[in-house]
């Protein structure tokens, strides 16, 4: 051999599917700025007609939402930059940084509200009648989230994406507290008399919902920023792309990253002993590609070549 062998390029579709990626997630948050947006202007003004705590804290959860999926459009383009000099594993951890970021502000907004829906509550003995259309609006709020967290989750499936996936999520979330206001309302109709502290307790069960989706999401974003080990579908993944190429008799340790949209995968796999450092250096060429084309998210895979000896394990 005269000259260094060419690498083995990534397959076209896997920069398109990466691209279609990009595009759904960016896409989707558009349409959940957008959706939201609505729905927050309707329950403000419900809120000024109605004067409903329970309204005003569904409004706040999904202006929170509206906040993160900027935040998050911002990310996912920072994310998709190529590795450089300074980042050679490339710029993906934007995406749970700042997902971890939105977790804690949820959080310790959603614990500000209960202290401050507290206080109203033992200060104000007055009762307000809440109008018993109100309910209504987060009514009609919960069908469309619904609707639309159907929509995009059908959508993660076609695409095989997790990252859409979660943001589906955020739909349903949104539902369920639009449903807790739907729910406060309602009884407050049917109650009168207590329909102001009803109300108020709507409200703090809504705020707990919130502590509560800030803290999940701290706690999974804070996994992929400390390198927590992924599920074992994706080991099973890379393990089953590996074993395809021809000349591989085994992989040993295999080592996942997660960094946002992307992954890194480290892999140890089994050749024969015999084999020239040419011929296994094509092997772990062969094995990098297949890996990524069955898992387009990779954007780097390192093959340690290990000598295979049967029973050796």
């Amino acid at each position: 051999m005269k000259q260094f062998p060419d690498p083995i390029l990534i397959p076209q579709h896997v920069i398109e599917v990466r691209k279609e990626r990009l595009k759904q997630l960016i896409h989707s948050g558009l349409k959940a700025i957008a959706i939201r947006f609505a729905i927050i202007l309707a329950e403000f003004i419900g809120v000024w007609i109605f004067g409903s705590w329970s309204l005003l804290m569904d409004a706040l959860a999904s202006a929170l939402d509206v906040l993160s999926s900027v935040f998050l459009i911002i990310c996912i383009r920072f994310a998709a930059r190529p590795p450089d000099k300074n980042h050679p594993f490339g710029h993906g951890r934007f995406e749970p940084l700042i997902g971890l970021q939105m977790g804690v502000f949820m959080a310790l907004v959603g614990g500000a509200m209960i202290i401050q829906q507290a206080y109203v509550f033992n200060v104000s003995l007055e009762n307000k009648i809440i109008d018993p259309r109100a309910w209504l609006i987060p009514f009609f709020a919960t069908i469309l989230l619904e609707i639309c967290y159907r929509m995009v989750m059908r959508t993660a499936k076609q695409q095989h994406s997790p990252a859409l996936a979660s943001d589906a999520l955020h739909y349903r979330i949104d539902g369920l507290t639009s449903l807790l206001a739907t729910i406060a309302l309602m009884i407050a109709a049917y109650y009168p008399k207590a329909s102001t502290s009803i109300d108020h307790a709507g409200a703090i069960a809504i705020a707990i919902v919130m502590i509560g989706i800030g803290i999940y999401a701290l706690r999974q974003n804070l996994h992929q920023i400390l390198d927590r080990t992924p599920e074992d579908e994706f080991f099973e993944k890379v393990r089953i792309a590996a074993k395809r190429v021809k000349g591989v008799k085994g992989t040993e340790k295999i080592r996942i990253q997660h960094y946002g949209p992307d992954a890194h995968v480290d892999i140890d796999i089994e050749v024969d002993p015999g084999l020239s450092v040419e011929v296994a250096h094509r092997i772990s060429q062969k094995v990098r590609a297949e890996i990524q084309n069955e898992w387009p998210q990779v954007q780097d895979v390192t093959v340690h070549i290990e000598p295979f000896y049967p029973g050796d394990h």
